[in-house]
C-alpha cells in the first residue's frame, strides 16, 4: 500500500511521452487471437495489470482462472471459456464479486451454455463446463455494460449459426461495441448492424499480426494536467486521429478547459491557450472512463457543471460517483445526482491542509485526482498508488517526466 505526496513547484507541463498501447483494444485482439487458427504478433500490446492477467488466463495453463480486478477480463473470458471444450472456475477479487455479471450468464445460456454460480446468483466466482455453442437469436438490454454485448460478439463467429442479437432500449458506451466490430472486421469477420439488431454470420477469424494504438483513456489525464498547469507543451505518441476508442471524444471536451490539440501523424501535440467554459456541461454515456477526469479538472478550475450519462459508474472498480463525492468534499467541493444525473458545486475548491484522496482499488480515481497537484501549493498524496498498474503502469514516472515532483511516504 503504497502513498505518494505529489507536488508541481513550476506548474508548467511539458514532455514527449508514449503512452500505453489501449487496453480494451488489446484484450480484444488477445480474445481474437485464442479464437483464431493461427498464433500472430501484438504489438504496442498494453503493459496494464487487466492485459497481463488476460494473457495469463489465455495460456490456460490452469483451469481455475483468477482474474483478480479485471472486469474486461471475467466479462471476455465468461463467453470464449463457455465456447471452449473443458471445465473452468473463474474468480476475482472481493470487488470482482460485487459486481454483476447475471446478464452475460442468462445470455450465454440462452445460447447453450453450461454456468454455475458457485457462491451468490448473479454474481463471481463461475463454474463453466464448456461446450460448442448453437447461436442463433438473442436479445439483450441496452443499459447493462458494454462489455457483455463485446463478450457475446468477440464468440459470434464461432457459433454454429452465428448471431443475431437484439439490443433492447437505448445502449450504453457505444463506441466499444463499434470498437469490438470494427476490430473484428479487421481479423476478416463480417457484420451488418441495422437499428437496434447485430448480425454476424459463422466465419474463421483471419490472422495477421496487429499494431495496438496508444491509450485514450491514460491520454485524457495528460489533457488534465495541460488544462491546469499555468502553461503546456505535450507529445503524445501512437495516437489515431480516427481512434477506435470513444474516449478520444477528450479532444473536444477539453477544448472547453482551455486545450487545444493537433496531430502530427501519430503524434498528439498538446497546447494550453487558457480559456475555459463558466460552466461545463456533457453527457458520458458513451464514454464513462473519462468522467472522472473532467469532474476533478472542473473542480479545480472552481467550475460548476451538470454531468450526464454516469448510471454505469456504480458497477465499476468501485462505485465512482459515491467515491467523487467523498473525495471532493475534502477539497470543499459538493458533487451531488441520482439516475445518472449529476451536478458539481466547485466555487470553494481549496484546502489548508495536504489532502489525502483515497482510490478504493480504482485505478482512475489515483489518475484523476493526481494532477489537482497543479492547483494546490502542499500538493495532494495519492493513497494505495499502485492501482494505476491496472491500466497505466508508467503513470507515476510519466508525470515525474512532466516536472512533478513525487516521494514516497
Amino acid at each position: 500500500m503504497k502513498n505518494l505526496h505529489i507536488t508541481h513547484p513550476k506548474k508548467v507541463v511539458k514532455g514527449i511521452i508514449k503512452l500505453n498501447g489501449s487496453k480494451s483494444i488489446s484484450n480484444r485482439v488477445l480474445i481474437i487471437r485464442s479464437l483464431c487458427d493461427k498464433n500472430f504478433r501484438i504489438d504496442n500490446l498494453s503493459s496494464s495489470n487487466d492485459v497481463l492477467v488476460m494473457l495469463k488466463a489465455l495460456r490456460f495453463e490452469n483451469n481455475n482462472i483468477d482474474i483478480h480486478h479485471a472486469g474486461t477480463s471475467m466479462r471476455f473470458l465468461t463467453a470464449l471459456t463457455s465456447t471452449k471444450n473443458n471445465k473452468f472456475t473463474l474468480s476475482g477479487s472481493e470487488r470482482m464479486h460485487q459486481r454483476p455479471i447475471g446478464v452475460l450468464v442468462d445470455a450465454l445460456k440462452t445460447l447453450g451454455a453450461d454456468i454455475d454460480y458457485l457462491q451468490n446468483k448473479g454474481f463471481p466466482p463461475l463454474k463453466i463446463n464448456g461446450r460448442k455453442l448453437e447461436g442463433g437469436l438473442l436479445s439483450i438490454k441496452g443499459n447493462v455494460s458494454s462489455q457483455f454485448i463485446s463478450a457475446l460478439l468477440l464468440i459470434a463467429p464461432t457459433l454454429t449459426s452465428g448471431l443475431v442479437l437484439t439490443i433492447d432500449g437505448e445502449l450504453v458506451s457505444r463506441p466499444y461495441v463499434q470498437m469490438t466490430l470494427s476490430i473484428m472486421e479487421e481479423f476478416g469477420i463480417d457484420y451488418v448492424w441495422e437499428g437496434e439488431t447485430i448480425i454476424v454470420p459463422p466465419k474463421n477469424y483471419e490472422h495477421q499480426d496487429y499494431f495496438v494504438e496508444s491509450d485514450w483513456s491514460g491520454a485524457s489525464y495528460l489533457l488534465q494536467m495541460a488544462s491546469l498547469s499555468k502553461s503546456a507543451r505535450l507529445m503524445l505518441n501512437e495516437l489515431s486521429p480516427d481512434s477506435l476508442q470513444g474516449d478520444s471524444k477528450a479532444v473536444e471536451l477539453f477544448k472547453n478547459l482551455g486545450v487545444s490539440c493537433d496531430f502530427a501523424g501519430f503524434t498528439l501535440i498538446v497546447d494550453k491557450y487558457g480559456e475555459t467554459t463558466n460552466f461545463f456541461e456533457a453527457d458520458f454515456i458513451e464514454c464513462p472512463d473519462l468522467a472522472q477526469t473532467f469532474v476533478t479538472t472542473c473542480a479545480a478550475h472552481k467550475i460548476n457543471g451538470n454531468f450526464k450519462g454516469l448510471q454505469t459508474l456504480a458497477i465499476k472498480e468501485t462505485d465512482r460517483t459515491k467515491a467523487l463525492a467523498t473525495e471532493l468534499a475534502k477539497v470543499n467541493c459538493i458533487f451531488f445526482g441520482k439516475n445518472g444525473n449529476w451536478h458539481l458545486e466547485a466555487e470553494e475548491f481549496g484546502c489548508s491542509e495536504i489532502p489525502k484522496f483515497k482510490t478504493y482499488n480504482d485505478h482512475r480515481m489515483a489518475m484523476a485526482f493526481a494532477p489537482l497537484a497543479l492547483k494546490l501549493e502542499q500538493g495532494v498524496i495519492i493513497e494505495d498508488a499502485d492501482v494505476v498498474k491496472k491500466s497505466y503502469p508508467n503513470f507515476w514516472k510519466d508525470m515525474e517526466k512532466m516536472g512533478f515532483v513525487i516521494s514516497e511516504l
